[in-house]
Parts: C-alpha cells; structure tokens; sequence
C-alpha cells in the first residue's frame, strides 16, 4: 500500500508492468529513517550503507535514507548484479528531481551505462546502440521495441562507457535535445567517438519535445523519420560549428584530427572534412604529423593541473577558465563570446560543464583535487583582486577576437589557395573581400 502514489505515478507515465518488471523499478518510502531501520533490522552495519550509497550522514552522524520518496532505478553490472540506483520525485517537492549513487567501491557512474544489462542483446542483434540521457527516456525507447537503448547517468559520455559500448556495437546514435547545449553535448560525443574509431549519427529532438513526448504523440514513425534524416557524427560537427562558432571550425577540425587514435582512419577523415570545409586536403594537413607525434607533450600537465603553456590552444584554454573561475555567475557573458566553444582541452572542458551544471554556489563542493588547486590559485590570497569581472572580460573579448581573426584569415588564406586555379574567378574574389574584411577587423581589434 505504501507504494500506491508512485504506482500512479509509473501509470501516468505509461510505463507498462513488464518494464517495471524487466527493470526492477521501486519505490523508496518517505520516512528518512525507513530504509536505516530494514537495514539495522537486518543486521547490516550502517557504516556499511553509506559507504554503499544508500544512506547518508547528517552533521550529528545520524544516517538517513539518501533516496527517501522516490522512483527508484536500479543501476545493474553486465553480470546482472543492482550495483547502483538512481531516484527521481513524482512530486512538487522542493528537491532535486534526480539524485543518483555516489561513487563506491562496487559502482564508478562514469563506467556504467544505464540499461546495458537489459539492452546488450538488442545491441548485438541490431548493431547498433541509441544512447541517450535519462532513465525515463531509455525505458520509453525499451517499451516502444527500441530494445539497444541505454542511458549515460547523468553524466557526459566517458572514455570508459565508449569502451563497454564498443564490446558490443560499432555504431551509435546520440539522441540529444536540439538547444544549444544539447548540441554541445553531442558535438564532445561524436568527438570522442569518432576519435576512438566508432561511427555514429545524431538525433536532435524538435523544439519541446524530448523522447517519452515524441514517442507517446507523433508516434514511432517521426522517430523512425528523423533518424532517417541524421547526419552523422563528422557531418553533424562541421555543420554545429560552423553555425556556432564559424571561426573555429578549421582549428577544430585539425586538433580533432590530432586527436584521432587508429591512424589507418587519419586519412579518409582527412578527406571527408576537406570536401565539407572546402579546403585542400594538404592545407588541413598542414602541420598535423609535427603535432600529433608531440601529442604527449602537449598534454603533460603543470603545477596548476593545466596542459603545459608551450601549446598556444592550450594558454588560449587557461584564460578562459581563470575567468570562469575568478566570475562563475558571468558564465551567460562568455557564452556570448563562444568561449565554451573554444576549449580544447578535456580539464578544462570538464571544469567548464561543472561549472555550467552546478552554479557558481555549488561547484566547488564537486571538484576534484587538480581542480581545487587550480580554483585556489585564480581566486586565492595570492591572486588579483577581483571586482565585477568588466575590465577582464573586455580583455577576454580582445583575446578572443583576435585568436578568432586569425583562425579566419588562416582557413580564408587556405581556401583560397585551394580554389586558385580552378578558374572560378567570382569565387576567387568572394575569398578575397572575406580575406580583406577579417583582416582589416584584426588590424581594428590590435
């Protein structure tokens, strides 16, 4: 009987009994102390359940249920064993809507996928995965026959989950929202997936729907249609970057080729990111053995926990986030500038989502040691005195402007160079006037 509201709830949601049963979902009760007291009952140790997630610890000692009136989704190993859960409100309450397992000595969330125990056979048998963000939306997919989906908990996609999805499947679909953070968050999957020699396509969901929405109104068939319709993963960065950060997209494109791990894949990316930019394939190349047999270089880390400052993307990387750091509530100016867009580096990467995703009040409560060093320094004793952050980012703008004017005049100087002689002469002079306006706006800036 104490489960009857998150019944009702699972049936609003349309989730049909053989999901909740093939996923085993549940119900925590409301009381802090219910699942403590089972526990104790039990004779388990309660150190022994915080330790494992389940309950934590008040200021006092005390422990609590962590997941008290929730929806709960247990997290299973490939071996089928529940070695996490996550927990969603089907209130109002004034709580996050989901909380998830701490790290634990059986459970690291950046490992596991949400659904992989269920869904490694669609995988195999279709070969193919479609992976998406949240728990309800994998369930959706599961019930609609999309028996290959599986969740990323709650976190970006990892180098670890990559590799577990690879035992299975060569090809994936990202199903993303459509609004600029959901294609960010697609652009560093298909990233890291393409550099790791995995094909991929992505669906961006239309304007206020999301998968449960598109599946349970337009239906199976305008999934099915725009699925049909993705890009994929090569196609789909060349073409978000060029809408939102156009300057950057010929340095994007060479440091993703640096990036790439199986070399025999260096060349056919080569030529396929050529043709979608317009450049000569030697142009693009230009500089990429010199830099991808430095690669180790560039990536040892200094004292601040930051890639070495010999690599100029990498000092380029280090600005922006000591301003991030030193103004965290001025994260909408710098989006203005598409400084997010501008990173390179997965530290910095990884400061700036935690950042984004936790406010300026709680991030540093969620920031590894590295981090913390780095945080320290920017804002420490040692530091500049910070005001409200105007004159520093006026000067991020300068330094942005003109990296960005010379990224231009690079990708202009080789697209030019690539047309000549094709006898395209109104071409020519479009690259020409291009050409002429970035640099005279460099000249401007400097």
């Amino acid at each position: 009987p104490d489960g009857a509201e998150c019944r009702a709830y699972m049936e609003r949601r349309g989730l049909n009994q053989d999901i909740v049963q093939h996923f085993g979902l549940g119900w925590a009760k409301r009381e802090w102390q219910s699942l403590a007291d089972s526990l104790r009952r039990a004779g388990f140790d309660a150190r022994m359940a915080i330790e494992a997630g389940l309950l934590g610890q008040s200021g006092n000692g005390r422990a609590y249920d962590r997941f008290r009136g929730r929806l709960i989704f247990p997290i299973k190993s490939l071996s089928n064993q529940i070695i996490a859960f996550g927990g969603r409100i089907i209130a109002d309450e004034d709580e996050a809507k989901y909380i998830n397992s701490a790290d634990t000595p059986i459970y690291k969330k950046g490992e596991h996928l949400y659904g992989l125990a269920q869904a490694r056979k669609g995988m195999v048998t279709k070969g193919r995965a479609l992976l998406t963000e949240g728990y309800m939306d994998v369930l959706t997919l599961h019930q609609f026959g999309y028996d290959n989906a599986v969740g990323v908990l709650g976190t970006a996609l990892t180098p670890e989950q990559i590799k577990r999805l690879s035992g299975f499947v060569s090809q994936l679909t990202l199903l993303f929202d459509g609004d600029r953070a959901g294609r960010k968050a697609a652009l560093r999957s298909c990233e890291m997936l393409l550099t790791r020699g995995l094909a991929c396509s992505v669906v961006l969901m239309p304007e206020g729907e999301d998968i449960d929405s598109l599946l349970r109104g337009p239906g199976p068939e305008a999934f099915e249609e725009l699925q049909a319709q993705a890009p994929d993963g090569l196609r789909f960065c060349v073409d978000v970057l060029k809408a939102l950060a156009p300057r950057e997209t010929v340095e994007w494109a060479r440091n993703f080729l640096r990036q790439v791990e199986i070399p025999e894949l260096v060349s056919p990316y080569v030529s396929r990111l050529a043709g979608h930019l317009q450049l000569s394939e030697a142009d693009l190349r230009e500089g990429l053995v010199q830099t991808r047999g430095a690669k180790n270089d560039r990536t040892r880390s200094g004292a601040s926990g930051f890639p070495s400052g010999r690599a100029l993307q990498n000092i380029r990387d280090r600005e922006i986030m000591m301003f991030a750091v030193r103004y965290p509530h001025r994260l909408a100016n710098m989006l203005e500038l598409g400084a997010d867009l501008a990173l390179h580096s997965a530290v910095a990467r990884q400061l700036w989502d935690k950042i984004e995703n936790h406010g300026p009040e709680e991030v540093f409560h969620h920031l590894d040691q590295r981090e913390k060093n780095f945080w320290c320094k920017c804002c420490g004793p040692e530091a500049a005195p910070r005001d409200n952050g105007d004159r520093e980012l006026e000067s991020l703008r300068h330094y942005l402007n003109n990296y960005y004017a010379s990224a231009q005049k690079s990708s202009l100087s080789a697209a030019l160079r690539a047309n000549t002689g094709t006898g395209d002469f109104e071409a020519d002079m479009d690259y020409l006037r291009a050409l002429k306006e970035t640099l005279e706006k460099g000249h401007e800036q400097s």
